[in-house]
């Protein structure tokens, strides 16, 4: 049995409740060309927590703020390898209109909200997952109902 390779996914709001994601290279091995959230794998004795701050800086130049919502775990496998993702709503700290993408990895970048969810199937093989759509809709979903909750 092979134990999961564990990772960590950000979340990333801004001000508007919009989430951040970013376009993948179309050299990548794994999902070239998709949109994708900020993320990647925990390291060899780094806790999630801590790769979740080491990613977000490493993939945008920002730093996170607060985590304000757990949206895992969720369980997928890519090249025969399974992975336990643990996604998180965040809020960071740094310019949000200048994320310093990692140009060997990263395309470009949007910021998504509700009406925006199209964007995110613009590369997507048609029965491929909709993972990355339906963790930003979840993220949508639990900033709407936080919104509610301090009316």
């Amino acid at each position: 049995m092979t134990i999961p390779r564990l990772v960590v996914g950000a979340l990333i709001r801004d001000g508007g409740d919009r989430i951040f994601v970013q376009q993948r290279s179309w050299e990548r091995r794994l999902f070239p060309g998709r949109w994708d959230i900020v993320g990647g794998a925990v390291e060899r004795d780094e806790d999630p927590m801590a790769a979740l701050r080491r990613e977000i800086t490493e993939e945008t130049g920002w730093r996170l703020r607060r985590v304000l919502a757990p949206l895992g775990p969720a369980h997928w496998t890519a090249d025969g390898v399974p992975h336990t993702e643990l996604d998180f709503v965040v809020e960071v700290d740094g310019d949000l209109s200048a994320p310093r993408l990692e140009p060997d990895k990263h395309l470009g970048h949007a910021w998504v909200g509700p009406g925006d969810l199209a964007l995110l199937d613009q590369h997507r093989i048609p029965g491929e997952s909709t993972f990355i759509t339906d963790l930003v809709t979840a993220a949508h979903r639990w900033l709407a109902a936080a919104a509610a909750r301090r009316s």
